[in-house]
């Protein structure tokens, strides 16, 4: 990491809180493996599976698990490092241009990494956009020359993504009385529909729906794309560049602070986010939804980077206690290989056990407890592929 006095950059002390905030992300994608939903199912009315297994699952539209924190934290931590990566370019001596391009490049390779790891099965490339890969990829172009104005333009440039996107989504009709959710991909049982103004957010009736039905069918597909089971969106990008902002802005912070924290200005951050769009959500404005990323949940997610990122700054540049979290520096430090890990070899990996090691050894704890057993064997598996590869010094880079 690199600061500049005057003209002469400096080397200054990595910042380790982000790295393990971002193991911390990473750890709860990977540990998707430990399959706590099947878990709790094989214990009806047990609290404590209960418990995990909501955490471990998006919810069905409005409001916020911890596992709906992955996504958001994961692109606001892009947003955190990118003034480190500015300022240690700039070292080296590379011309705006020339990182320019970089960016270009990093952006359309992110883009196509995404469509890559949705693409595992079918007999021709899934042409969507709203991976995580993909949607930082669509934004990070754009997020990259606001590292280079003053934070005050930073400010304006989030405030006109997330008031032009909710205008947007405010100015586009409501569906008619007519309407035919299910056909549009709505359960017959769905509960979570708003009446009113906050409509606009409806599953699959809303703008994004619409921009989808003509941008997804400009490329080769089986059949025509009518809706996304989820509800996800490609126009999400845009909200998702504000959460990156959010993210710019906090590096920009930690730089100009260091090697002091600027826990204040973290947490008087996180305590706006939250009271704005707990305001949006309950005044009918703009509902907390985080599988269309609404402007609301931009604030809200981002209420929770603050919150995060101040939590790690404190336990492990405030307090040092740094030991603990050596295992979150083995992810965080290697992201896109844990990131590929996950995605692309948790299935190889899995059948792996099943035809060498069989059934007997993951039922050790009964057979209710088999795929937990299963996933925290793979779960550590990945674990020690990153540490093969963190002692070696490979780290795969974008």
């Amino acid at each position: 990491m690199q600061t500049t006095t005057g003209n002469a950059p400096v080397a200054t002390a990595r910042n380790t809180a982000v790295d393990d905030y971002r193991g911390f992300v990473m750890l709860l994608m990977m540990a998707e493996v430990l399959r706590l939903p099947i878990v709790a199912r094989a214990f009806p009315g047990n609290w404590f599976w209960e418990f995990l297994a909501f955490n471990q699952s998006h919810v069905a539209w409005a409001g916020c698990s911890l596992h709906d924190t992955i996504q958001p934290s994961f692109s606001f931590l892009v947003g955190v490092a990118l003034p480190y990566s500015i300022a240690s370019r700039q070292a080296k001596g590379s011309s705006f241009g020339r990182m320019m391009v970089h960016t270009l490049w990093r952006s359309l390779l992110l883009v196509w990494l995404g469509i890559f790891l949705r693409s595992q099965r079918g007999p021709i490339p899934n042409f969507t956009f709203e991976d995580t890969l993909t949607q930082i990829g669509l934004g990070y172009t754009l997020l990259f020359p606001l590292g280079f104005v003053k934070e005050r333009w930073q400010w304006v440039a989030f405030g006109a993504v997330v008031a032009g996107y909710w205008l947007a989504w405010a100015l586009y009709p409501l569906p008619g009385p007519g309407f035919d959710y299910q056909a549009a991909g709505v359960p017959p049982d769905w509960t979570h529909n708003y009446s009113g103004f906050a409509a606009h957010w409806n599953k699959n009736a809303n703008l994004g729906n619409a921009f989808d039905q003509w941008f997804l069918n400009l490329f080769p597909r089986n059949t025509p794309f009518v809706f996304n089971g989820g509800g996800y969106l490609t126009l999400s990008f845009i909200p998702t560049l504000g959460t990156m902002i959010l993210g710019l802005i906090a590096g920009r912070w930690l730089r100009a602070a260091a090697p002091l924290i600027p826990l204040k200005k973290l947490l008087i951050a996180a305590a706006a986010g939250f009271a704005s769009s707990i305001l949006l959500h309950y005044a009918g404005i703009c509902p907390i939804v985080k599988r269309i990323w609404t402007p609301s949940w931009t604030l809200f997610s981002g209420a929770i980077c603050f919150l995060f990122l101040a939590g790690f700054c404190w336990v492990i540049e405030v307090r040092k206690y740094k030991k603990w979290a050596f295992p979150l520096i083995v992810i965080g430090m290697n992201s896109i290989a844990a990131y590929f890990l996950a995605d692309y070899f948790g299935r190889q990996i899995a059948e792996a056990f099943r035809i060498h090691l069989g059934t007997a050894p993951f039922q050790i704890f009964g057979a209710r407890l088999d795929v937990l057993t299963r996933g925290a064997l793979q779960l550590l598996t990945y674990w020690l592929i990153l540490l093969w590869m963190y002692r070696r010094k490979i780290f795969l880079r974008i």
